[in-house]
């Protein structure tokens, strides 16, 4: 038992996607997952392309049931979550059960997804929600990016280094 769970964490950590797939979650193609977390109904969890997630955990089911146990001992609530296409989670999210996420959405970090999210829309907050259309934040996000990824870790720091002790600070590159 131990063996296996040390097994399953190195892969969660070293193959990911793989990994997700392995204890049933239905995942698209160039998708990626940073320290992601699955509850107890992983094969309830479909998530389309090109979806990327940091320290996401996916609920399928409704906890809070426990107080009803005593009474109702075989009581649950077990919900379905779906992911759309061009999804990306910030650092911290939690997805809650019987929700849909459209194609071509941002949710904000730190956000509790606790119902359905429109496609090309912007989510934050707890419980998230929308706060704009995907259009607004390309605007904003294109005009204040620079065009550094496909810089070295040592050209972008001599960039950044140069770009912030200017105090230019905004622009591209």
């Amino acid at each position: 038992m131990l063996i296996r769970r040390i097994y399953s964490a190195l892969r969660r950590r070293l193959d990911p996607i793989g990994y997700a797939r392995s204890i049933g979650v239905t995942v698209g193609e160039r998708c990626r997952f940073i320290d992601v977390t699955f509850s107890t109904e992983p094969y309830l969890v479909r998530i389309g392309n090109h979806v990327s997630a940091t320290k996401t955990h996916f609920e399928t089911h409704d906890g809070g049931v426990w107080v009803f146990r005593d009474e109702n001992p075989a009581i649950d609530i077990v919900k379905p979550i779906t992911v759309g296409n061009n999804v990306y989670f910030g650092y911290g999210c939690i997805v809650l059960p019987g929700v849909s996420i459209g194609n071509n959405v941002v949710v904000g970090a730190g956000s509790v997804v606790t119902r359905d999210i429109p496609s090309n829309s912007v989510s934050v907050g707890v419980p998230a929600r929308v706060i704009k259309e995907l259009s607004e934040y390309a605007e904003t996000t294109l005009a204040a990016a620079h065009q550094t990824k496909h810089l070295s870790p040592a050209k972008k720091r001599h960039y950044f280094t140069k770009v912030y002790s200017s105090g230019e600070g905004e622009g591209h590159s």
